[in-house]
């Protein structure tokens, strides 16, 4: 394996092997037709070639799919056949050309795939290929969403399919509001954008279900031990699945509408939370109009401001304007999530606190006091 003195005879060696791999993929193809010819896959519990292929040989049904559309195709385009035989052309770049050259377009078709990447073949592909309206129907017929609760409901897993036109829509609201959001503490790198997407989805929904006039189908119900609210040591349940860390609990009392029931040790309700919603209409512009931007020293975020409850909402603390105080997204985590506090003064001085309890200040420490030196007596 590592006999190869230089990287030259490495890579003729990989050379090889990948024209190899192709010679045999193309016998693979040619197999294909035939299976397909003969109708192999009946009765074998599969609905056609392609769900075969996909079963049998681990693939996904829509590889499978492409792989039965360019092995018909390549019997009518010879140039393209033997340059996926000898190597010439990897198997993506042939799968997608062969879903719309021709005999007249494959030569030039062949010379320019081979100077730009798969992606680029794969876009022209679709330009080129103009769906029928039975594929546009069967787009919409299988869109779908689905969601679910993982590890020890603590993680919540979800999946959509839609057709392409409504999926853009979704993902252009999701990018837009993302580019908006907040980042989190450790999360500036780009690699953590998928993060700031599911911020911005979960962002999108809380502000629908804020809007909701109906208040018994938009309201989430969360079932919490008495014990839990108070220690913090164990999880809040999420009526239809899902658990909650009990500081996740109190931030969403303050914005979302959530209806908490507090029950004993045996289950047995003790009292129904108020269903806490955000303040009114008029009493955020009010709240805006006092705070002007979020009143973390410094921050000075107008956009995506919430109105935060100095005394926590399940303490007993009320909507009301001398209770609230406008906060960003990401500073009302920081209370809630990671530690953080604040308080405001009845002259309206707010004081954040660090984790832990030391007063957080935004500028610079004041300089330390220097005693003076005794001034030098006068020479005479």
């Amino acid at each position: 394996m590592h006999g190869y003195r230089t990287n030259h005879e490495l890579i003729a060696k990989l050379d090889g092997l990948h024209a190899s791999i192709a010679g045999l993929q193309r016998e693979f193809f040619e197999f294909i037709v035939e299976a397909d010819r003969r109708q192999a896959w009946r009765d074998s519990g599969c609905r056609d070639l392609p769900h075969w292929l996909s079963i049998r040989y681990g693939i996904s049904w829509w590889k499978a799919h492409r792989w039965v559309g360019a092995a018909h195709a390549l019997r009518r385009l010879p140039r393209l056949a033997d340059a996926f035989a000898s190597g010439e052309l990897g198997i993506d770049k042939v799968v997608e050309l062969a879903r719309f050259a021709t005999a007249d377009t494959e030569s030039a078709l062949l010379r320019w795939a081979q100077g730009v990447s798969v992606s680029a073949v794969r876009r022209r592909a679709d330009l080129a290929h103009r769906p029928s309206v039975d594929e546009v129907r069967e787009a919409d017929r299988a869109r779908s969403l689905s969601w679910w609760y993982c590890d020890q409901g603590r993680r919540f897993g979800l999946e959509a399919e839609l057709p392409a036109s409504e999926g853009a829509a979704v993902a252009r609201a999701i990018e837009r509001q993302a580019g908006q959001t907040p980042v989190m503490p450790g999360e500036e790198d780009p690699s953590h954008a998928s993060a700031r997407r599911a911020d911005a989805l979960v962002a999108l929904c809380s502000s629908a279900t804020a809007a909701d006039h109906d208040p018994d189908r938009a309201t989430v119900i969360v079932h919490a031990a008495l014990d839990a609210l108070v220690s913090g040591e164990q999880g809040c349940e999420i009526e239809g699945g899902g658990v909650a860390h009990p500081e996740t609990i109190r931030r969403l009392l303050c914005t979302a509408r959530v209806q908490a029931v507090i029950e004993d040790r045996g289950g047995n309700p003790l009292g129904l939370g108020r269903t806490s919603r955000e303040p009114s209409a008029s009493m955020m512009r009010q709240l805006r109009y006092r705070d002007s931007e979020c009143r973390f020293p410094g921050c000075g975020t107008r956009r995506f401001t919430q109105a935060h409850h100095i005394k926590w909402w399940e303490h007993g603390g009320r909507t009301d304007l001398n209770n609230l105080l406008l906060v960003c997204t990401f500073h009302h985590k920081l209370v809630h999530e990671y530690g953080w506090a604040v308080t405001r003064d009845e002259d309206s001085t707010v004081r954040w606190f660090r984790p832990g309890g030391t007063l957080y200040r935004a500028g610079p420490a004041p300089p330390e006091t220097v005693e003076a030196e005794p001034a030098l007596a006068a020479v005479g």
